[in-house]
């Protein structure tokens, strides 16, 4: 128990640092492209925050200097407790800071956010796990938490729909390494990363046509996925014990 304590104080004082730079360097960090909103009365309500990309964005422009490293912190949280999609985030990161600056906050929070799950899991085991990912999602991949492997890993990452933020969790309960996770992690969610940073950015700049595409992408992977979710879990578990 000591030694689980002192863990989660060092990894909890790592994260406060890494927290406390990320503010410091926010003020140098080109600020969001609409002119600053004014904090309006729904933003008294935290729930009125998370509605749609619009109050998001409106929130993010009244912080001021500070907007880049709330953005980032609000990707941890989506992967942590998921308060709101992180489909949302993504779009609203290339809505509110463009192309670039957008992929960037994105993924740096996501790695974050990643880290942290996959270090809670690592320490806390899985009775802590059990209330974050649905039992269903947990057993059904359990799998992976015993000798998983890089690959299928990867593939995870990097399949749209899959759920990857309850992934960090089952690869915590793994015997994977902390860098080896986060290599298969930052480098599988890029992809999907920079599609929705593309969507937001093409809405901002009302090229509807490249936001409607992608999402309609998106939606007919999701949906083959879900159709096809019996058979491609049976190919992946096949997979990893070949492997």
């Amino acid at each position: 128990m000591i030694s689980q304590r002192r863990q989660l104080a060092i990894r909890g004082i790592v994260f406060l640092a890494l927290v406390a730079l990320l503010f410091f360097f926010s003020r140098y960090i080109p600020q969001p492209l609409r002119a600053l909103a004014p904090i309006g009365e729904d933003l008294e309500d935290a729930a009125a925050i998370y509605t749609n990309t619009d109050k998001i964005s409106d929130f993010l422009q009244s912080l001021g200097p500070y907007s880049p490293a709330v953005f980032v912190l609000l990707q941890v949280l989506q992967i942590i407790a998921a308060p709101i999609p992180g489909e949302l985030t993504g779009i609203v990161g290339g809505y509110v800071y463009g192309e670039t600056l957008g992929f960037i906050l994105s993924t740096l929070g996501l790695t974050l956010g990643s880290w942290v799950a996959f270090e809670l899991a690592s320490i806390l085991g899985r009775p802590f796990v059990e209330r974050f990912v649905k039992r269903e999602i947990l057993e059904k991949f359990n799998f992976l938490t015993t000798n998983a492997g890089v690959a299928i890993c990867f593939l995870l990452f990097v399949f749209p729909g899959f759920p990857k933020d309850y992934l960090c969790f089952l690869l915590g309960l793994s015997r994977m390494k902390l860098g080896t996770f986060l290599i298969v992690s930052i480098i599988g969610r890029m992809p999907g990363t920079y599609l929705l940073t593309i969507q937001g950015a093409s809405l901002r700049s009302q090229e509807y046509h490249i936001a409607v595409t992608i999402a309609a992408m998106s939606i007919a992977i999701i949906t083959i996925a879900y159709y096809y979710r019996n058979p491609i879990h049976a190919w992946i578990k096949d997979w990893h014990r070949h492997d």
